[in-house]
């Protein structure tokens, strides 16, 4: 079933502003454009670029989204203030279709603890600032901050003003997750038979999974005519996070005669989507995460594998196809060529440019002349590289451990990096294991001191010669950071992985000290 221009659920993506406000899932502004083309790339009708008044950083973001993308709104939070109405519009000023969104919580609760205004005053503030922003910019969404435990007449009053004044787009925000669907769908009914107006603006959601409710609270919101749900890939967001924009575009698209409406997404590129913000901000999902998880479309139980060889139907509601899942496992070796290497990537979702797909055949080349096999999930490891985020300053040169490795063992790590500046240089160190050494060396090679809070390593592919993943967690400067690489060598992956943080943290650093001595 198409979508009509009209009657189309619009897929608001909030990844790069409430997904990543996740604990850990910090993004540098390279990392924030390389998804926001990616979500361009699957359709998404509004991708939320950030909140250009938090930081210089985020200004910087979200004004390099807003001049890159094409083909989807580019949207900037702000509060109901206007200095961040200011800024939002600042940073969306080279925007092909900008879209500024502000909000004011609406609930008796939030205005009493939190804003410490009264019912009139924050609808003073929604005339104010909804024309400030209408005056500034075309599309204006407001957002009425926990609206799920607001009192109804007030929230209704509130709605009819900043339709009045300007607002295109009414947000239904529930902030903490607290709804049921019946009551949240509900919810939705009564504003769209009563608020005037409503005709003239689109109803959306905005739901978080505290109670494990986000997805199924958006669709009930659209059974009752929303017709924009605010989500982010994986769920990621505060909390528990955000409603998942797979399950919410997959339910839509498997269950039609149901909801009767559909999206814009190209569900073909949701998995590679996933995959993506997996590599870039370290934050994994559980294997039987619906849609996207590694077990989604797997077959254990041999009564489902009989079935499944019968008709896939029998225990699969959606092809993995249909979300970007390939079927094979063994895809090509070192005798292929670039442009089976090419097409290949283009089946897994990967459209790289011919500098980035040079990258790739280079690193496949020499995965291909360590591996006897090379896999999807290897493929899928070698594109993110490629489309990844900035490299350097610092490079790996060479490592080496040496000495006994064991229980009362101390063995020592040797590295050589070098840096874009020109330097190279090499240390070493001492350590209680092979990875500490080297986290060592490496600290006093960078000169950058760090705790570490988690280290995982795991298998991507199969056999003695697969690729190792290695993931860290950082604390560093007041926040954490993640990094993600893979190696046959999990040695190798865990170095470069820590290297990884390294440079981020170095870039951001430069990018604050440009952006004071520009200011």
């Amino acid at each position: 079933m198409s979508a009509t221009a009209t009657d189309h659920v619009r897929i608001f993506d909030t990844t790069l502003r409430d997904g990543e406000q996740s604990p850990g899932c910090s993004m540098t502004t390279p990392q924030k454009l390389l998804m926001a083309s990616m979500l361009a790339d699957l359709g998404v009708d509004v991708i939320e670029a950030g909140f250009a008044a938090a930081s210089p950083d985020d200004f910087h973001a979200v004004s390099s989204i807003a001049k890159q993308v094409r083909g989807s709104s580019v949207a900037a939070l702000a509060r109901c203030q206007r200095n961040d109405i200011e800024r939002a519009a600042a940073a969306l000023e080279h925007a092909q279709a900008p879209r500024i969104h502000i909000f004011i919580a609406t609930s008796d609760l939030h205005l009493e603890h939190k804003l410490r205004m009264t019912r009139q005053q924050v609808l003073d503030s929604i005339v104010e600032h909804v024309t400030l922003a209408r005056s500034l910019c075309a599309d204006v969404e407001f957002s009425a901050e926990d609206a799920s435990r607001s009192d109804l007449g007030f929230l209704v009053q509130a709605l009819e003003l900043a339709i009045e004044h300007g607002a295109t787009t009414l947000n239904i925000p529930d902030t903490v997750g607290y709804a049921v669907p019946a009551e949240y769908g509900a919810l939705f009914a009564h504003l769209k038979a009563n608020v005037r107006g409503i005709e003239r603006a689109v109803l959306s959601s905005h739901c978080h999974d505290d109670l494990g409710l986000a997805v199924a609270n958006s669709l009930a919101a659209i059974e009752n005519g929303a017709r924009q749900v605010e989500c982010t890939i994986n769920g990621i967001g505060e909390r528990a996070g955000n409603a998942s924009m797979e399950e919410i575009v997959m339910a839509l698209r498997t269950r039609p005669q149901h909801f009767g409406t559909q999206t814009r997404i190209r569900t073909q590129k949701l998995y590679p989507a996933s995959r993506q913000l997996i590599a870039v901000t370290g934050s994994v999902i559980a294997r039987n995460k619906a849609i996207v998880g590694e077990n989604a479309f797997a077959h254990e139980s041999g009564i489902h594998q009989h079935g499944m060889l019968r008709n896939r139907a029998t225990y699969e509601i959606m092809s993995p196809e249909d979300v970007g899942v390939s079927r094979s496992s063994l895809v090509l070796g070192k005798h292929s060529g670039r442009a089976a290497l090419s097409d290949r990537l283009k089946q897994l979702g990967f459209e790289l440019d011919e500098a980035s797909l040079n990258q790739a055949f280079a690193a496949f080349k020499t995965l291909a002349d360590r591996k006897k096999e090379v896999f999807d999930a290897d493929l899928e490891s070698i594109a993110m590289g490629a489309r990844g985020d900035e490299t350097g300053p610092w490079r790996l040169l060479s490592m080496q451990i040496a000495g006994e490795i064991g229980h009362g063992a101390s063995p020592k790590a040797t590295v050589k990096l070098s840096h874009a500046d020109g330097r190279v240089v090499q240390e070493s160190a001492v350590g209680d294991g092979p990875v500490h050494a080297m986290f060592s060396a490496i600290e006093r090679v960078t000169d950058f001191r760090h705790e570490l809070r988690e280290y995982q390593v795991r298998s991507l592919t199969e056999g003695e010669d697969a690729q190792g993943e290695a993931r860290v967690k950082i604390h560093a400067e007041g926040r954490d950071y993640h990094g993600r690489a893979v190696s046959t060598d999990v040695l190798e992956a865990s170095a470069l992985a820590l290297i990884e943080v390294v440079n981020r943290i170095e870039r951001r650093r430069t990018l604050i000290a440009q952006t004071e001595v520009a200011a």
